[in-house]
């Protein structure tokens, strides 16, 4: 089991006040690792809840959908203990309109920091762990990185670029000591799926065509990127890890 120790690991995880980056925050810090969390609004429970497991927990507050904030954020994570194992790109938004209506500004508010920030982050952290000669990124990619979704153009054309950004990295980095993989959750109980969900009759066709019979919950995600994080996926790279409850085996 020494092979999922992260104790002396610091990790970078963005999107933490909530949802499914607090559980996989939580879960790195039970697996040992210090956590800087960075999101748009203080993450309070979650740095308290890392805390609480005696790990340190460092918080920055920014809007990682601005590029020139980017490197700022970087440089200051780096100055928490001067370095960064682990870094797990999750912030995300979605907007929800028909494509035919789908407004300029949303799609440019989404892509901005779905995939925008999910690149230069990495190539940030990239550098960094080249340097060192290690290092594990992590990106979140959805199932509409493999289907075409609803009334979400911009969700879905962000995620399928941050599957393929996934291998890509892995392609040029995999052989510098630096593994690059992606987590794609199925149907989890966030706030991002609360429009779905008040659906009663989409709620429910949804949940039939999930053979584990549940949606997931951001503690579903804490066993994957522990594992994506830890040595024991030292020779995965480019993988695209579907957590979804069967959903697309279905």
């Amino acid at each position: 089991m020494n092979s999922f120790d992260l104790s002396g690991q610091v990790a970078l995880v963005t999107g933490t006040s909530g949802g499914l980056g607090q559980g996989m925050a939580i879960g790195l810090a039970e697996a040992g690792a210090d956590v800087i969390l960075v999101s748009y609004s203080k993450p309070v429970e979650t740095a308290g809840a890392i805390e609480a497991l005696g790990r340190k927990a460092y918080v920055i507050e920014a809007d990682l959908s601005i590029e020139d904030e980017l490197s700022k954020v970087f440089e200051e994570a780096l100055s928490f203990q001067g370095k960064i194992d682990i870094l797990v790109n999750n912030a995300g938004i979605i907007r929800r309109t028909p494509a035919a209506d789908h407004g300029q500004q949303d799609w440019h508010d989404v892509i901005a920091l779905n995939l925008n920030s999910v690149f230069f982050l990495s190539q940030l952290a990239g550098r960094h762990m080249i340097e060192r000669g290690s290092g594990k990124i992590i990106n979140i990619a959805s199932m509409l990185s493999y289907q075409g979704g609803i009334n979400v153009p911009g969700y879905t054309a962000s995620k399928h670029g941050v599957a393929g950004l996934t291998k890509a990295l892995a392609n040029e980095w995999a052989g510098k000591g630096v593994q690059i993989n992606a987590i794609a959750p199925g149907y989890m109980e966030t706030d991002n799926t609360t429009q779905i969900r008040a659906d009663e009759n989409r709620y429910r066709d949804i949940t039939a065509r999930i053979p584990a019979g549940r949606w997931g919950t951001p503690e579903d995600l804490k066993g994957p990127v522990v594992f994506l994080a830890s040595s024991a996926s030292d020779y995965l790279n480019g993988h695209v890890l579907n957590v979804d409850g069967g959903w697309l085996a279905r």
